[in-house]
């Protein structure tokens, strides 16, 4: 397949607000181990492996109960021997795992970034997860890193990907207007057949919509809208990474929330009488996960 190989001066940045993505800090991103102290994969693991495997800190592996990866990943069926693009991968809490379960059981892992032209942050990011993942092929094999962005021209060969996935990320193309780019790029990267996986903040239903999904939460039938103008046909929908305790009414958002817990707006200001314990204790997001497929021809 096609690959758009970045070099050490691109960039993959998960956007940490809401909107387009901004040169602030990932809230996914963890300081990996120094990769000689990291074991090599072994040459078969399944999903139970890989998350319990050392190369994830225990931080990462402390959010395994609030981001549900082994119930999510069955849901989308992966199991490693596919072609898996994660669109948008940020510091790479996904990647530990998609990558070396697709070393192990001879799968391919795409990671299709932002397009890094114009910001040394990013670029700056973008060494960072090259001399993470893409540098230590004994644990995480070949990354193949693409780019997606509102001017990228897709992301893989057409045709020639089982599966597409991403988290928390329709909000930001939302903001820039490029939504409907997103679901018809990875249309055209599907085999017949193929999944789509996409894992939201959701908009309770009784809420308004914000066309830009400023609050960084969508209504669950807004992105079923855009997936079948692309093309898509509903699957189905799981409850796996709901949490009845979000209401979707922060002061500052979803990113009220953990993993970012915000508590203080861009000009420095808290709201009278913020507790930033009480939002801690909601957890992470209430979250839609919904599974698509692309016709069979």
């Amino acid at each position: 397949m096609r690959t758009f190989l970045l070099t050490a001066a691109s960039a993959i940045v998960l956007a940490a607000c809401g909107g387009e993505a901004v040169d602030v800090p990932d809230a996914d991103a963890a300081t990996p181990p120094p990769a000689a102290e990291i074991a090599a994969a072994p040459e078969t693991m399944d999903v139970a492996a890989v998350l319990a495997a050392d190369w994830r800190s225990e931080a990462e592996k402390a959010r395994d109960s609030q981001r549900n990866p082994a119930e999510t990943l069955a849901f989308f069926e992966v199991d490693g021997d596919e072609t898996l693009v994660e669109i948008w991968p940020g510091g790479g809490w996904y990647t530990k795992i998609f990558a070396p379960l697709a070393k192990a059981n001879g799968g391919t892992y795409i990671a299709a970034g932002f397009d890094p032209v114009g910001s040394e942050f990013r670029a700056n990011a973008m060494a960072r997860f090259n001399e993470t993942y893409v540098s230590n092929p004994d644990v995480y094999g070949d990354i193949d890193v693409t780019v997606f962005s509102a001017e990228s021209d897709g992301f893989a060969e057409p045709g020639t990907v089982d599966t597409v996935l991403t988290f928390r990320n329709v909000h930001n193309w939302m903001s820039g207007g490029y939504t409907d780019k997103f679901f018809t790029d990875a249309y055209a990267a599907l085999k017949p057949g193929g999944i789509l996986g996409v894992v939201e903040h959701r908009l309770p239903s009784t809420a308004e919509q914000d066309p830009q999904a400023a609050s960084g939460y969508v209504h669950e039938d807004v992105v079923k809208a855009f997936a079948a103008d692309a093309g898509f046909e509903f699957v189905e929908a799981s409850e796996v990474n709901a949490n009845p305790a979000d209401t979707a009414d922060h002061p500052f958002g979803v990113w009220t929330l953990p993993p970012v817990s915000r508590t203080e707006d861009r000009d420095g200001n808290t709201p009278d009488g913020f507790e930033a314990a009480s939002y801690a204790a909601i957890g992470e997001s209430d979250r839609m996960t919904l599974k698509f497929v692309k016709p069979a021809e």
